[in-house]
């Protein structure tokens, strides 16, 4: 999953119920096999993730 400074990323409910987390990349660490993203949350939140199936990028031009 390829990831870039600025875009958009959707992390899906893990069970029934769970809200969506919203957020913008502010930096990519890691290799291209295994990224670190460091994600500033709509919600006023930051963390690193390493990226799954449950997630969603939205490329940002």
């Amino acid at each position: 999953m390829k990831a870039a400074v600025g875009d958009r990323i959707r992390i899906h409910g893990r069970t029934v119920g769970a809200p969506e987390r919203l957020g913008v990349v502010t930096e990519v660490t890691g290799s291209d096999a295994s990224p670190l993203l460091t994600v500033a949350f709509d919600d006023g939140h930051e963390g690193i993730l390493a990226p799954g199936a449950d997630c969603e990028i939205t490329h940002v031009d």
